[in-house]
């Protein structure tokens, strides 16, 4: 059974791995761990036990000193941002926790689809954290779909090896099909192709955080609600 807290670990883990691809850090203080995406200019701060002002407002000077151009934090379900909204934070997207059996998204045609490590319609943060798959080829995969010889959705899957808690379990994340081509398959090929890469590398459980918009294709292929989080961003 895949659980909330192993899809909290696994988005630390994926975060971390963006992070060291891109010339980014992950480090602790005051109890709270945090992420710098420095193609994104984004500091993250990952599911902490407890808010502490204290603790956070030496962070945010640091990221005004780095550069930052926005502060996210990433919240379970038991912990209340009021603590951060007095801080200037304001509520964000809310994560929708899901997961499946790996065999279950991986068994619809994939057809139209290709793993790529390089996309030449790719700038600024996206194709600097396409580094993620070419730094990690035994553990992230990116998968794209074309049409009329553009790239119109495209997606990445993580199986991270040696991370205690999540043997067995690979995740999806920033999957996106454009608008004008949704409902046509697209999303469910994307999603079998990198369910597979990552099924092939040992995975027998995916996690994903689904938008209330994406909930409606992953429950269509197997995905199971679990969960919500919360997010809030600071802009600074």
């Amino acid at each position: 059974m895949v659980t909330i807290a192993a899809c909290q670990r696994l988005q630390r883990s994926w975060f971390a791995a963006v992070s060291s691809a891109t010339g980014g850090r992950t480090f602790t203080t005051h109890g709270s761990d945090w992420v710098w995406l420095p193609a994104r200019r984004e500091l993250i701060l990952l599911f902490p036990q407890e808010i502490s002002p204290a603790g956070i407002r030496p962070t945010l000077a640091e990221g005004v000193r780095i550069g930052a151009h926005t502060v996210s934090a990433w919240l379970g379900g038991g912990i209340k941002g009021s603590a951060l909204a007095g801080l200037g934070f304001s509520p964000g997207w809310q994560p929708w926790w899901m997961a499946a059996d790996v065999q279950s998204p991986a068994a619809y045609d994939d057809a139209g689809t290709a793993l790529s490590t390089e996309v030449p319609e790719y700038r600024g943060p996206l194709l600097q954290e396409l580094r993620v798959v070419r730094s990690q080829p035994r553990q992230a995969w990116h998968a794209e779909t074309r049409a009329d010889g553009s790239i119109v959705g495209a997606g990445y899957s993580f199986y991270p090896s040696g991370v205690p808690g999540l043997k067995g379990l690979g995740g999806i994340f920033a999957m996106e099909v454009l608008q004008e081509y949704q409902r046509r398959g697209l999303g469910t090929a994307l999603l079998s192709r990198l369910s597979k890469a990552a099924a092939a590398s040992g995975a027998e459980h995916l996690a994903l955080n689904a938008t209330p918009q994406g909930y409606e294709l992953y429950s269509r292929r197997g995905f199971e609600l679990i969960g919500r989080g919360q997010t809030y961003q600071l802009r600074l």
